[in-house]
Protein backbone atom coordinates (compact mmCIF):
# COMPACT_ATOMS: atom_id res chain seq x y z
CA UNK A 1 0.00 0.00 0.00
CA UNK A 2 1.24 3.38 -1.28
CA UNK A 3 1.38 5.70 1.69
CA UNK A 4 0.33 9.49 0.75
CA UNK A 5 2.55 11.97 -0.17
CA UNK A 6 3.08 14.99 2.17
CA UNK A 7 4.85 17.86 0.41
CA UNK A 8 7.13 19.44 3.00
CA UNK A 9 7.85 23.46 2.51
CA UNK A 10 11.15 25.05 3.92
CA UNK A 11 11.95 28.79 3.00
CA UNK A 12 15.29 29.55 3.24
CA UNK A 13 18.04 31.92 3.56
CA UNK A 14 21.53 31.08 5.07
CA UNK A 15 20.47 28.08 6.58
CA UNK A 16 22.54 25.27 5.34
CA UNK A 17 23.88 24.60 8.91
CA UNK A 18 20.20 23.90 9.87
CA UNK A 19 19.61 22.00 6.60
CA UNK A 20 22.08 19.63 7.33
CA UNK A 21 20.52 17.97 10.63
CA UNK A 22 16.52 18.67 9.19
CA UNK A 23 17.07 17.09 6.32
CA UNK A 24 17.91 13.90 7.65
CA UNK A 25 15.66 13.77 10.34
CA UNK A 26 12.83 14.76 7.86
CA UNK A 27 13.54 11.65 5.23
CA UNK A 28 14.19 9.69 8.87
CA UNK A 29 10.39 9.99 9.56
CA UNK A 30 9.43 7.29 7.43
CA UNK A 31 7.54 9.12 5.41
CA UNK A 32 6.11 9.54 1.98
CA UNK A 33 7.56 12.71 1.82
CA UNK A 34 8.37 15.30 -0.63
CA UNK A 35 10.46 18.15 0.73
CA UNK A 36 10.73 21.62 -1.26
CA UNK A 37 13.12 24.13 -0.32
CA UNK A 38 12.60 27.56 -1.74
CA UNK A 39 15.66 29.67 -1.06
CA UNK A 40 15.60 33.61 -1.41
CA UNK A 41 19.25 34.25 -1.97
CA UNK A 42 21.02 32.43 0.46
CA UNK A 43 25.01 33.54 0.42
CA UNK A 44 26.15 30.30 2.82
CA UNK A 45 26.00 27.47 0.49
CA UNK A 46 22.52 26.62 1.37
CA UNK A 47 21.57 25.86 -2.50
CA UNK A 48 24.62 24.05 -3.04
CA UNK A 49 23.83 22.01 0.38
CA UNK A 50 20.16 21.51 -1.28
CA UNK A 51 21.58 20.66 -5.16
CA UNK A 52 23.74 18.15 -3.23
CA UNK A 53 21.31 16.44 -1.38
CA UNK A 54 18.86 16.29 -4.60
CA UNK A 55 21.86 13.68 -6.11
CA UNK A 56 20.89 11.71 -2.95
CA UNK A 57 17.68 11.97 -2.23
CA UNK A 58 15.24 11.98 -5.14
CA UNK A 59 12.72 13.59 -2.96
CA UNK A 60 13.81 16.89 -2.53
CA UNK A 61 13.49 19.66 -4.78
CA UNK A 62 15.08 23.17 -5.15
CA UNK A 63 13.09 26.74 -5.82
CA UNK A 64 16.35 29.05 -5.95
CA UNK A 65 14.93 32.54 -6.22
CA UNK A 66 17.15 36.02 -6.40
CA UNK A 67 16.38 38.13 -3.23
CA UNK A 68 14.00 37.89 -0.54
CA UNK A 69 10.23 37.99 -1.90
CA UNK A 70 8.82 36.89 1.21
CA UNK A 71 7.46 33.86 3.40
CA UNK A 72 4.21 33.85 1.76
CA UNK A 73 4.99 33.63 -1.46
CA UNK A 74 7.68 30.93 -0.94
CA UNK A 75 4.52 29.20 0.38
CA UNK A 76 2.95 29.68 -2.98
CA UNK A 77 5.59 29.17 -4.89
CA UNK A 78 6.52 25.66 -3.23
CA UNK A 79 2.75 24.88 -3.37
CA UNK A 80 3.42 25.39 -7.27
CA UNK A 81 5.91 22.14 -7.87
CA UNK A 82 4.47 20.10 -5.07
CA UNK A 83 2.51 17.09 -6.03
CA UNK A 84 1.52 15.79 -2.04
CA UNK A 85 -2.27 15.31 -0.89
CA UNK A 86 -0.88 17.32 2.38
CA UNK A 87 1.48 20.19 2.77
CA UNK A 88 3.47 21.57 5.61
CA UNK A 89 4.93 24.48 6.16
CA UNK A 90 7.76 24.94 8.27
CA UNK A 91 10.55 26.52 9.52
CA UNK A 92 14.09 25.47 8.34
CA UNK A 93 15.74 26.72 11.78
CA UNK A 94 15.29 23.52 13.77
CA UNK A 95 12.65 25.52 15.59
CA UNK A 96 9.85 23.40 14.37
CA UNK A 97 10.40 19.67 15.23
CA UNK A 98 9.90 17.32 11.99
CA UNK A 99 8.07 14.65 14.83
CA UNK A 100 5.05 16.84 14.85
CA UNK A 101 4.68 15.52 11.01
CA UNK A 102 2.98 12.26 11.96
CA UNK A 103 1.08 13.69 14.83
CA UNK A 104 -0.41 16.65 12.86
CA UNK A 105 -1.80 13.72 10.14
CA UNK A 106 -3.64 11.68 12.42
CA UNK A 107 -5.14 14.79 14.17
CA UNK A 108 -5.94 16.10 10.82
CA UNK A 109 -7.51 12.58 9.94
CA UNK A 110 -9.19 11.94 13.35
CA UNK A 111 -10.92 15.72 13.31
CA UNK A 112 -11.91 15.71 9.66
CA UNK A 113 -10.01 18.91 9.61
CA UNK A 114 -8.83 20.98 6.52
CA UNK A 115 -5.58 22.73 8.49
CA UNK A 116 -3.32 21.53 11.79
CA UNK A 117 -1.77 24.30 13.39
CA UNK A 118 1.32 23.54 15.58
CA UNK A 119 0.10 25.47 18.43
CA UNK A 120 2.12 27.18 20.87
CA UNK A 121 -0.29 28.49 23.46
CA UNK A 122 -2.57 25.89 23.84
CA UNK A 123 -2.24 23.22 26.87
CA UNK A 124 0.64 21.23 26.22
CA UNK A 125 2.26 23.92 23.84
CA UNK A 126 5.43 25.83 25.13
CA UNK A 127 8.28 28.13 23.55
CA UNK A 128 11.92 27.32 24.95
CA UNK A 129 14.37 29.96 24.67
CA UNK A 130 13.17 33.52 23.76
CA UNK A 131 13.57 36.44 25.18
CA UNK A 132 10.97 38.19 27.47
CA UNK A 133 10.39 40.94 24.67
CA UNK A 134 10.24 38.75 21.59
CA UNK A 135 6.74 36.34 23.71
CA UNK A 136 5.48 39.65 24.30
CA UNK A 137 5.70 40.57 20.93
CA UNK A 138 4.73 37.60 19.77
CA UNK A 139 1.63 37.09 22.46
CA UNK A 140 0.58 40.54 21.26
CA UNK A 141 0.27 40.04 17.32
CA UNK A 142 -2.03 37.25 18.38
CA UNK A 143 -4.29 38.99 20.64
CA UNK A 144 -4.65 41.60 17.90
CA UNK A 145 -5.33 38.71 15.08
CA UNK A 146 -7.64 37.16 17.20
CA UNK A 147 -9.42 39.62 18.06
CA UNK A 148 -10.57 42.08 15.15
CA UNK A 149 -10.53 38.98 12.64
CA UNK A 150 -12.88 36.94 15.04
CA UNK A 151 -10.76 33.79 14.75
CA UNK A 152 -10.84 31.32 17.59
CA UNK A 153 -7.68 30.27 17.52
CA UNK A 154 -4.69 30.37 19.95
CA UNK A 155 -1.72 30.53 17.75
CA UNK A 156 -2.56 32.70 14.39
CA UNK A 157 1.32 33.37 13.74
CA UNK A 158 2.54 29.68 14.18
CA UNK A 159 4.06 28.82 10.69
CA UNK A 160 4.19 24.66 11.40
CA UNK A 161 0.78 23.55 9.79
CA UNK A 162 -0.28 21.18 7.82
CA UNK A 163 -3.21 22.07 4.88
CA UNK A 164 -5.20 19.28 3.03
CA UNK A 165 -4.05 20.25 -0.53
CA UNK A 166 -7.27 21.58 -1.44
CA UNK A 167 -7.46 23.70 1.56
CA UNK A 168 -4.04 25.30 0.93
CA UNK A 169 -5.23 25.75 -3.34
CA UNK A 170 -8.33 27.50 -2.13
CA UNK A 171 -6.55 30.07 0.27
CA UNK A 172 -3.02 30.19 -1.95
CA UNK A 173 -6.22 31.65 -5.03
CA UNK A 174 -7.51 34.06 -2.72
CA UNK A 175 -4.70 35.41 -0.60
CA UNK A 176 -2.50 38.90 -1.28
CA UNK A 177 0.02 38.63 1.60
CA UNK A 178 3.65 37.64 0.54
CA UNK A 179 5.37 38.20 3.77
CA UNK A 180 5.00 37.02 7.23
CA UNK A 181 1.26 38.29 7.25
CA UNK A 182 0.41 35.03 5.32
CA UNK A 183 -0.08 33.81 8.67
CA UNK A 184 -2.85 35.65 9.31
CA UNK A 185 -4.84 36.45 6.31
CA UNK A 186 -4.61 32.63 5.38
CA UNK A 187 -6.39 31.99 8.38
CA UNK A 188 -8.70 34.41 8.16
CA UNK A 189 -9.68 33.29 4.79
CA UNK A 190 -9.58 29.88 5.64
CA UNK A 191 -12.73 31.07 8.09
CA UNK A 192 -14.09 32.75 5.49
CA UNK A 193 -14.22 29.92 3.49
CA UNK A 194 -15.92 27.51 6.40
CA UNK A 195 -12.95 25.65 6.64
CA UNK A 196 -12.07 23.32 9.56
CA UNK A 197 -8.90 24.47 12.00
CA UNK A 198 -7.92 22.86 14.81
CA UNK A 199 -4.67 23.25 17.08
CA UNK A 200 -2.04 20.48 18.64
CA UNK A 201 0.28 21.33 20.91
CA UNK A 202 4.25 22.23 19.88
CA UNK A 203 7.35 22.87 21.68
CA UNK A 204 8.80 25.60 19.88
CA UNK A 205 12.47 25.71 20.43
CA UNK A 206 14.33 28.98 19.55
CA UNK A 207 16.88 29.10 16.55
CA UNK A 208 20.71 27.96 17.74
CA UNK A 209 22.43 28.93 14.61
CA UNK A 210 21.90 31.83 12.26
CA UNK A 211 19.49 34.84 12.70
CA UNK A 212 16.47 35.28 12.85
CA UNK A 213 14.72 36.46 9.71
CA UNK A 214 11.50 38.52 10.89
CA UNK A 215 12.11 42.42 11.04
CA UNK A 216 10.07 45.48 12.69
CA UNK A 217 8.95 45.92 8.92
CA UNK A 218 7.62 42.61 9.04
CA UNK A 219 5.35 43.18 12.64
CA UNK A 220 3.89 46.53 10.42
CA UNK A 221 2.96 45.26 7.31
CA UNK A 222 1.50 42.29 9.35
CA UNK A 223 -0.94 44.99 11.62
CA UNK A 224 -1.71 46.66 8.31
CA UNK A 225 -3.08 43.30 6.98
CA UNK A 226 -4.85 42.71 9.90
CA UNK A 227 -6.03 46.15 10.33
CA UNK A 228 -7.10 45.64 6.25
CA UNK A 229 -9.07 42.71 6.58
CA UNK A 230 -11.16 44.62 9.00
CA UNK A 231 -11.93 47.03 7.34
CA UNK A 232 -13.04 45.31 3.82
CA UNK A 233 -14.75 42.61 5.91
Amino acid sequence: MVKEEISVILPTINERENLEKLIPDLQNLNLNLEIIVVDDGSTDGTVEFVKKCMKEYSNVKLVARPAKLGLGSAYIDGFKVSKGEYIVTMDADLSHNPKYIPLFLNELKKKQADIVLGSRYIEGGRIIGWKVHRKIISKTANFIAKTILGLNINDVTTGFRMYRREAFEKIASRIKAKGYEFQAESLYIAKLLGLKIVEYPIVFVNRVMGKSKLKLSDIIRFLRTVLKLKLIA
